[in-house]
């Protein structure tokens, strides 16, 4: 059973910072693309952030490139969200994702072509 556990959501005031954690279960997390999605009120998903099970290729949404940085610890099956400089618009729920990688991983990150999902975890961003 694939299972994902978001963790280190929380309230943070603008230019701020978080750490979000991945925790993976019940399968190889170095044969699948991971990918970090965030979901605000009244919004569709949007893919963030994804990387790549092979090299290490990241894809960055413009609306986070050079703020967040995506990595990933095969051997504590863990994958990481570093979150920068925080904007209110940021808030949202985020959510982890995995797949195995059958296209470019930009493709996946925005097509969000990923079977498993977390349950999420709430960063607010608020003064």
């Amino acid at each position: 059973q694939l299972q994902l556990v978001e963790s280190g959501g929380g309230l943070v005031q603008p230019g701020g910072s978080l750490r979000l954690s991945c925790a993976a279960s019940g399968f190889f997390l170095d044969y699948y693309a991971i990918g970090w999605f965030r979901q605000a009120p009244g919004k569709e998903r949007e893919g963030i952030s994804c990387i790549s099970s092979s090299d290490g290729s990241t894809y960055y949404a413009d609306s986070v490139k050079g703020r967040f940085t995506i990595s990933r610890d095969n051997a504590k099956d863990t994958v990481y969200l570093q979150m920068n400089s925080l904007k209110p618009e940021d808030t949202a729920v985020y959510y982890c994702s995995a797949e195995i990688r059958i296209t470019t991983v930009q493709t996946m990150c925005v097509k969000k072509i990923f079977g498993s999902w977390g349950q999420g975890t709430q960063v607010i961003v608020s003064s």
